[in-house]
């Protein structure tokens, strides 16, 4: 019997620390835009991110956080991921020359879209 206590406590353990992984750098269950950007590349950081409507915005350097781009599968910077609650529900990256093409009218639509879904 204690011998299966204790596969029930690991097993809980193991699937908190899954969810954890997965989680969106936000917290919480909103809707939250984050940029990922990285030092080095300052002068591509997006700076319309802010300025978006009706969901929350957060900044992550990847030179900073070294784990991020792991975690988030990030391969060029910027990277804008859009997150509804724990889930990644649109990505944009930058091109060849770690520019944002994305402009904010679409991010935003997708912000837009992700919101009517939820009716």
């Amino acid at each position: 019997m204690k011998k299966a206590k204790y596969i029930i406590i690991l097993l809980i353990l193991m699937a908190m620390s899954v969810s954890v992984s997965g989680q969106s750098p936000c917290g919480g269950d909103d809707l939250c835009v984050v940029q990922f950007n990285a030092g080095f590349n300052e002068a591509n950081k997006v700076t319309w991110v802010g300025d978006l409507n009706d969901c929350s915005t957060k900044f992550i350097d990847i030179a900073k956080d070294t784990k991020a781009s792991g975690k988030y599968k990030i391969v060029v910077v910027p990277t804008i991921l859009i997150f509804n609650g724990e889930e990644e529900v649109g990505r944009f990256q930058a091109n060849i020359m770690m520019q944002m093409e994305a402009t904010k009218d679409e991010v935003q639509e997708k912000i837009d879209e992700i919101i009517m879904e939820d009716f």
